[in-house]
């Protein structure tokens, strides 16, 4: 039988990390187990070094002085790009974006006569209206975007809100509901982890703790949390809120803590590449606080939930569409008074907080490891479809 093979194209990948270089760096790992080969392209990311136990073809890129760390692909302008595809034998192509990489995707599936399927990871007006101030030329853009999901051939959101977006962006075309997973092994016994954390971080168990992992921009509405710290810290004293990640914002959300008397509740740490670290810093987070509206999913509050540390989210977010209010998370108004509220609330009532953290990780912890057991026999199913 020939052996199946899956080439993911999406267009930012290690060392920039984010929800969908996890998603894809899932989808290499497990597929190569319970598909066939998987392998990955990518932008490259200079004097990046990654080893990963599957093939990572990474081709010619430039900076982008809008959005640093990421990276504008030149696949046109790569030879080796070329050769490289010309030599691959793909049965199915995975794009997770409409952008350089993902034409890239579709024009190789069409030259080699395979399926592609895409999906939809991120509300890209947002990040198009930040970068281009001319709102004709922004629609312009998601009007080439939705062009692009209409000539794939499957396309896949993780969440059934966030099929509303791509509606608003115009796309009337057909798609299918596939989660994310996370890839936080559950432990049975946290308490070495909580305990590491708190040694590395120095902040020692008691000390009430909030925690955000992502990238610090604006866009994920961090702005909120800073500005809610005076009324969390007139409670609690001794809050400290850790934000571990990179990003645009990060200096101008420092000064804004500074500016409000907060800056020493504030923590702005660096990426974490280190997920049994990373593990630690989640074990000994009390709340994981995540007000974006941004975010289609939001992969992070789920690893937190694996923890048992519950989130706050915004109602209405498409990130809170899996939680329900005070039974696996806590979900307020955007606003500083709701959201510095909410925090108050649950810091205040230990009992309420540990057992929604509880249902959190029997609710939210869905495996990448079970998502793509079902991405490989949505692959099947479309191959045996283009087959006949």
């Amino acid at each position: 039988m020939k052996t199946r093979t899956a080439g993911l194209f999406v267009d930012a990948y290690t060392p920039i990390m984010d929800g969908v270089t996890l998603t894809v760096r899932n989808y290499a790992y497990w597929l190569s187990r319970y598909f066939g080969h998987a392998s990955v392209v990518t932008p490259e990311v200079p004097y990046s070094i990654v080893d990963e136990p599957f093939p990572v073809f990474r081709f010619l890129s430039i900076s982008t002085v809008v959005r640093p760390p990421y990276r504008i692909g030149l696949p046109d302008l790569d030879v080796r790009l070329q050769k490289y595809l010309k030599n691959k034998n793909y049965s199915i192509i995975h794009s997770h974006s409409p952008f350089s990489t993902g034409l890239v995707a579709l024009k190789t599936a069409r030259e080699k006569g395979v399926p592609i399927v895409t999906t939809f990871h991120s509300k890209y007006r947002d990040d198009l209206s930040r970068a281009i101030k001319v709102k004709s030329i922004v629609n312009e853009q998601i009007k080439r975007i939705i062009d692009y999901y209409y000539n794939v051939d499957h396309v896949w959101v993780p969440q059934e809100s966030v099929a509303k977006t791509l509606r608003l962006y115009g796309y009337k075309g057909p798609y299918d509901v596939v989660e994310n997973g996370i890839d936080m092994t559950v432990p049975d016994d946290i308490a070495p982890y909580r305990a590491h954390g708190a040694e590395y971080l120095g902040i020692p168990d008691g000390t009430p703790m909030g925690l955000f992992v992502g990238q610090q921009i604006l866009e994920k509405n961090l702005e909120l949390i800073v500005r809610s710290l005076p009324a969390i810290v007139d409670s609690f004293p001794d809050f400290k809120m850790m934000f571990v990640g990179q990003g645009y914002a990060k200096d101008q959300l420092r000064r804004l803590a500074d500016s409000l008397g907060v800056g020493a509740n504030a923590v702005f740490h660096d990426v974490v590449y280190d997920r049994e670290l990373l593990k630690a810093i989640y074990a000994r987070s009390d709340l994981f606080l995540f007000p974006s509206i941004y975010d289609t999913s939001g992969l992070v509050y789920r690893e937190a939930a694996a923890f048992k540390v519950p989130a706050v989210l915004v109602r209405g977010s498409d990130a809170a569409e899996a939680v329900t209010d005070g039974d696996n998370g806590f979900l307020c108004e955007n606003s500083i008074d709701s959201f510095a509220g909410t925090v108050v609330s649950v810091l205040g009532d230990d009992d309420r907080r540990i057992r929604v953290g509880s249902r959190a990780r029997m609710t939210l912890c869905r495996t990448w490891e079970d998502v793509v057991k079902e991405v490989a026999e949505r692959y099947r199913t479309i191959l045996s479809r283009w087959s006949e």
